[in-house]
C-alpha cells in the first residue's frame, strides 16, 4: 500500500500515534515518560492545539486532538516529534545513529459522538488490555489518571476540553464503563481502522469522509473486520 494521504483539516477529531523504531522501549524510566509530558506541554504552549485524551506505553504512544485550523494538527505532531527526537539522542548521546521512531507519525480522523468516545476507552484501556496495571486508571502516563489524579508532578499537562459535561455526568460511571471489557469487534473495527489509517466512525460517515478527502485506498484491502461500527 502506498503512503496514505494526510487529513489535516481543523474542526476534527483525530486519533494519532507512533512506535519505536523496531518495537524497542520507548520509556524505560519514569523519568523518560516525563520528559515527553514536558515536550507535550511546551508543544501545546506553541501550537494550541486541543488534546483529548492520550496513553504512553513502553514502545508507543496515543493522542486524540481536536486541532482548530488547517495544518494545526501537522504542525503540533511535527513538533513533538521533532523536539522527543532530538532530546532523546541528546540524552542518549546517539544523535546520527539510527531513527528514535519507525516513521512518521500516523493519524486518522474520527466520527463525534460515539467513536470519538470508543476510541478515547481503547486509548485509556491500553495499559490495562496490556496486563501493565488492574485498572486503567492506575497507569500514570495515561489521561483518565491524571484527569482523575493529576498534580504539579504530571508537567501540567491539560485536557480541558477532553467531554461535554453532559456527556459524562458521572466520572465514576465513566471510569466504570471504561473499565468493562471491550467487545472484540470494537476492538477489531479500530484496529483495522487504525492498520489503515482508515476514517474511523459510522459507515455513512466514513464514506462522506473518503470522499471528501480522497482516502478510497484506505478501503482497498482484501482484509476485513466483523461487522459494525
Amino acid at each position: 500500500m502506498g503512503r496514505v494521504m494526510r487529513v489535516d483539516a481543523g474542526e476534527m477529531v483525530y486519533h494519532a500515534w507512533n512506535r519505536a523504531n523496531f518495537r524497542s522501549a520507548l520509556f524505560k524510566t519514569p523519568k523518560h515518560y516525563q520528559d515527553f509530558l514536558a515536550v507535550l506541554e511546551e508543544s501545546l504552549a506553541r501550537v494550541p492545539i486541543r488534546l483529548l485524551a492520550y496513553c504512553l506505553m513502553p514502545n508507543h504512544w496515543h493522542l486524540v486532538l481536536y486541532p482548530r485550523a488547517q495544518g494545526e494538527l501537522s504542525k503540533f505532531m511535527q513538533r513533538i516529534t521533532l523536539t522527543h527526537t532530538q532530546r532523546d539522542h541528546a540524552r542518549t548521546g546517539t544523535a546520527g545513529y539510527g531513527h528514535v521512531y519507525q516513521g512518521r507519525y500516523k493519524s486518522l480522523p474520527v466520527e463525534r459522538g460515539g467513536p470519538f468516545m470508543t476510541l478515547v476507552r481503547y486509548v485509556e484501556r491500553n495499559a490495562q488490555r496490556a496486563a501493565l496495571v488492574p485498572k486503567a486508571e492506575d497507569w500514570p502516563w495515561c489521561s483518565v489518571h491524571v484527569r482523575l489524579y493529576g498534580n504539579a508532578g504530571d508537567k501540567g499537562v491539560r485536557y480541558p476540553f477532553l467531554f461535554e459535561k453532559k456527556r459524562v455526568p458521572d466520572t465514576l460511571i465513566f471510569i466504570q464503563w471504561l473499565n468493562q471489557s471491550q467487545p472484540q469487534e470494537e476492538i477489531e473495527n479500530l484496529r483495522y481502522a487504525i492498520k489503515r489509517s482508515r476514517p474511523y466512525g459510522s459507515e455513512s460517515w466514513v464514506s462522506h469522509a473518503v470522499a471528501q478527502f480522497g482516502l478510497e485506498t484506505t478501503l482497498r484491502n482484501p482484509w476485513r473486520p466483523n461487522k459494525g461500527t
